[in-house]
């Protein structure tokens, strides 16, 4: 079969797209700027070159991937994941027409850079392993995560892209008996055995992204294909010594064992805690101990003892190894320099601690804020102490909310409903015009047009929606910090932590964790968290939950539950 000559700037594929210049290319394919002259967007479109020049049975097999990447990334419902916009045929091979994204990969920012400051690499880790949790809940494995495949964006926004080999949930594979696709030191070692994968492959492969983001190079990389498999299966990478609070997180999620490794939602935690210039306490269960000197500070001693055997799994009990560890660096020691600035990607998540009021509002409070005030001066709960912080008792229904959800198997065989919801949730409209997923049995409450709540059991387990169209404070830190003082003054309150934090791609929010004992409405220890955001239009968002502190580990689940798939009301 015979092929039109090499495409180059000027094409106009399917009538509408008009080719700018190349921006990225590899072995498999070209990626090009150009112009959607029906919708007058710039769009990236993908060129199968390959396609062109390998034999009808390769060709058909490379074909069916872009087929398939289309397919995957179509499945997937979230602002890190680059999106498909269109698939079309032109010279007889598929074209894959997706987002622009103004900015460089990953790659590129640390060839550039060097290194990438440990801050920015949790920030950016953050937002992958957020994407990459989408996916996972939509049926789909990436397979491929690496540096080059997570883009930056100029604005902050951080997205993952080519999900050429991805692996969907009920579609037969379309890789060849004895073929390893994807790049050899990105793979996870059960991949590199020919095991299945799993969603934990991708987190390894997270990890290895991000050891190299700090340390400018790949753990793994040898110099053949045979050794560099043989290192991802066998060896320990080096200690990553330049990566300061992520070093934890890096070593958990680059654990041998797939079954060792942090779950997707464990893994966040220890990125914003990283990310916010805290060690991650929860990583060091993942991490094994490095034995150290106790003759001169930072040094290492000599081999591990035959002790060093793996630790079963229930356990989470740590293992010595044998790595060449300098001390790791605590929460207070400062990073180590960002790369050059002409990386307009790397840009801090984290404002100072105490940021000043507003000097033109710094005096305001809503009248909601205040009519609560009043109520705690009486002697209220806590509750009533916050904008969005539930009434203890069980307030008016509201309007009915409209729900559904139709149970199917899900990727891990548990059950997920239609749409990526979970066995036991359902979807929400709720009257307010925004979406959510609570648990069944969980019913609408509410004290009015700002407070919303979701409870099952009159307030003693809360989800409380907040809506404030005409915020008083800056950004919701300072919204919060003012909320703390009030609590740190009326009852026994402890904060867990509070700092920014980038929801939603605003890097307007933040994240608030608290306890307190309540002695009211429903007495003892009860814990809560609140993440707060502003959307583009300056509308602040709260969305809370609180419970008794003997079942937290639940809440804290379904809050993150809740957070992937919140949607707030069109604009």
């Amino acid at each position: 079969m015979e092929h039109s000559q090499s495409t180059g700037a000027g094409l106009l594929l399917a009538g509408r797209y008009r080719l700018g210049e190349s921006i990225g290319c590899g072995g498999m394919g070209k990626v090009w700027r150009a112009h959607d002259e029906v919708l007058h967007r710039v769009v990236a479109v993908k060129e199968l070159t390959a396609g062109r020049f390998v034999a009808e049975a390769d060709r058909l097999v490379l074909h069916a991937r872009t087929q398939k990447e289309a397919r995957a990334a179509a499945r997937i419902s979230h602002p890190g994941v680059v999106t498909v916009h269109d698939v079309l045929e032109h010279d007889d091979r598929p074209w894959i027409v997706m987002q622009f994204v103004d900015g460089p990969s990953l790659a590129d920012a640390v060839k550039e850079a060097g290194t990438i400051e440990p801050r920015e690499a949790a920030r950016v880790g953050l937002h992958v392993v957020g994407a990459l949790r989408a996916a996972h809940g939509a049926g789909v494995l990436h397979r491929d995560v690496k540096p080059g495949n997570v883009l930056l964006a100029r604005d902050g926004r951080v997205l993952i892209t080519d999900f050429g080999i991805a692996a969907i949930e009920g579609d037969s594979t379309i890789t060849r008996t004895g073929e390893l696709v994807g790049s050899i030191d990105y793979l996870a070692p059960e991949r590199v055995r020919g095991g299945d994968p799993g969603p934990a492959s991708d987190l390894w492969s997270l990890g290895a992204t991000l050891y190299t983001a700090v340390e400018g190079s790949s753990p793994f990389r040898r110099t053949s294909p045979i050794s560099t498999m043989q290192a991802v299966v066998g060896e320990e990478p080096p200690y990553p010594a330049n990566a300061g609070p992520l070093a934890s997180v890096i070593v958990a999620l680059l654990r041998k064992d797939p079954d060792q490794r942090p779950r997707a939602d464990e893994a966040e935690r220890m990125l914003l805690d990283a990310m916010e210039g805290r060690s991650p306490e929860t990583a060091q269960a993942y991490v094994p101990t490095q034995r150290m000197s106790l003759e001169g500070a930072g040094t290492t001693s000599g081999a591990a003892g035959p002790e060093d055997v793996p630790t079963p799994v229930e356990s989470r009990a740590p293992r010595t190894v044998e790595w060449p560890t300098p001390a790791q660096p605590s929460a207070t020691t400062p990073s180590p320099a960002p790369g050059p600035s002409s990386v307009p990607t790397v840009v801090p998540s984290v404002v100072p601690a105490a940021p000043a009021r507003d000097p033109g509002k710094g005096r305001r409070r809503s009248a909601v804020l205040t009519a609560l005030l009043a109520a705690v001066l009486a002697g209220g709960a806590v509750f009533a102490v916050m904008q969005y912080g539930g009434g203890g008792g069980g307030g008016t229904p509201g309007p009915a909310p409209t729900t559904s959800a139709v149970a199917t198997a899900g990727p891990d065989g548990k059950g997920v409903a239609a749409g990526g919801v979970p066995a036991g949730w359902h979807r929400v409209e709720d009257p307010a015009g925004f979406s959510l997923i609570v648990p069944d049995g969980w019913k609408r409450q509410t004290d009015g047009d700002t407070n919303i709540d979701y409870t099952p059991d009159g307030g003693r387990h809360r989800l409380r929606i907040s809506i404030d169209r005409s915020p008083d404070f800056e950004n919701p830190y300072m919204h919060l910090l003012d909320l703390e003082k009030t609590l740190q003054k009326r009852m026994d309150y402890r904060r867990v932590w509070l700092n920014q934090n980038t929801y939603r791609d605003q890097v307007k929010s933040a994240l608030w964790e608290f306890t307190w004992t309540e002695r009211q409405n429903f007495p003892g220890p009860r814990h809560a968290i609140d993440q707060v955001y502003f959307d583009a239009n300056g509308t602040e968002y709260a969305i809370y939950m609180a419970s008794p502190e003997s079942s937290w580990d639940t809440t804290r689940e379904q809050f993150d539950t809740v957070l992937q798939h919140w949607r707030p009301p069109a604009s």
